[in-house]
């Protein structure tokens, strides 16, 4: 294959566009763009492997294939056609489509697949010279995304979702996800050196999040992409960006965190999933409840994820812990404390005002972000 430019996209929950491109330029990526919902990048087919297994805040990594007009059938067939599926897709290689379509004229998504899938298969028969494909080989998942009458084209090298790092096989219910975990981790500036706290721990994912972030150990090490088996990406690529990621681990900082859950079967969970990540000499859980929090040490960050409304079906019973949260997270010199909450009543109940708001999305749930910094730790 050559070892030209490809261009890449990255989709994100809404609100992580910002970390994700940061993390993006940090790593070497070129014209990196953010959009609502999505960061453009470029690179090498080293950018492949290197984003993949290092981005925290990103669900996939997609070659991007092109864009055109389509408006008809016919212009979504002669677009598809005219992309060159040949530099990433082999005779044997298995292609299926999926996609979505958006206020756009062509609003069936089956029929948009049919013809998708039916434009490629036209396109490779004339460059394999074959009239028929077995699709035995390694999957080249294809992407379409149809906007306002707009086809965008792509490959996805993922696989799984890139939340899926690999340590959480099982999780307490409604668990937050760990693309979010990991921005949360970034927008309180979660240090190498901390003392990190999440008083409701469930399956501990803020507390393995923060770790991998302080300590700067790459996500997706833990796992597996669907690239890695293509042959069009050179075996040693993937090799040398694992190298490489682990060359910048920081395993002689000092983070240590500590979880705690009212339910002893989350505290289990917790010190399972913290062991298959690669962290369990960072992490402590015990069985508390949030009333019985105590900091401890001159120095300490609190992010925590609470039982909300949306999740409990019991909106009382949320307010109660968010005034139990502003009795116990009390404003104290080199101490922040940040919670995640869709409901508008939390500053409210908590007590006072947030330093700092965010908008984010837990999965289709809009939330804020509400963080509290002692003002001469304020980022």
């Amino acid at each position: 294959m050559e070892t030209n430019r490809i261009e890449l996209v990255s989709p994100c929950l809404f609100g992580l566009e910002g970390p994700l491109a940061g993390e993006l330029r940090r790593m070497g990526a070129a014209d990196v763009r953010p959009q609502n919902g999505r960061v453009f990048f470029a690179g090498g087919p080293e950018m492949i492997a290197r984003a993949n297994l290092r981005i925290r805040y990103g669900e996939r990594v997609l070659v991007r294939m092109g864009a055109f007009p389509a408006r008809s059938f016919d212009e979504l067939f002669e677009g598809v056609r005219a992309l060159p599926w040949e530099r990433w897709i082999g005779r044997r290689d298995a292609f299926p489509v999926k996609g979505s379509c958006v206020d756009s004229r062509l609003a069936s998504v089956p029929d948009c697949q049919s013809i998708v899938k039916k434009a490629i298969v036209e396109r490779l028969k004339g460059k394999y010279s074959v009239q028929w494909f077995e699709e035995t080989g390694p999957v080249r998942q294809v992407q379409f995304f149809l906007r306002k009458d707009l086809a965008s084209l792509m490959i996805d090298t993922s696989g799984a979702g890139l939340h899926k790092r690999g340590y959480r096989p099982a999780a307490a219910q409604a668990p937050i996800r760990e693309t979010l975990a990991a921005a949360m981790a970034y927008f309180s500036r979660v240090r190498h050196d901390a003392a990190f706290y999440d008083p409701c721990c469930g399956s501990g994912t803020l507390l393995i999040e923060a770790a991998l972030y302080a300590l700067n150990i790459a996500p997706g090490l833990g796992r597996r992409f669907s690239a890695e088996r293509w042959d069009r990406l050179d075996a040693s690529v993937w090799k040398r960006e694992r190298e490489s990621a682990r060359a910048l681990e920081k395993r002689d900082a000092s983070f240590s965190a500590k979880g705690s859950d009212i339910d002893p079967a989350a505290v289990a969970l917790t010190l399972e999933n913290a062991a298959r990540a690669g962290v369990a000499d960072r992490i402590r859980a015990e069985q508390r409840d949030i009333a019985d929090f105590r900091e401890e040490g001159e120095r300490g960050c609190v992010i925590c994820n609470p039982p909300y409304g949306e999740r409990m079906l019991d909106l009382k019973s949320a307010e109660r812990i968010y005034r139990t949260m502003g009795r116990v997270f009390r404003p104290r010199r080199g101490w922040s404390y940040a919670v995640i909450s869709p409901d508008d009543s939390f500053e409210r109940c908590f007590g006072r005002p947030a330093s700092r708001r965010r908008k984010l999305y837990n999965g289709m749930i809009r939330c804020q972000y509400h963080m509290y910094f002692d003002e001469a730790e304020k980022p």
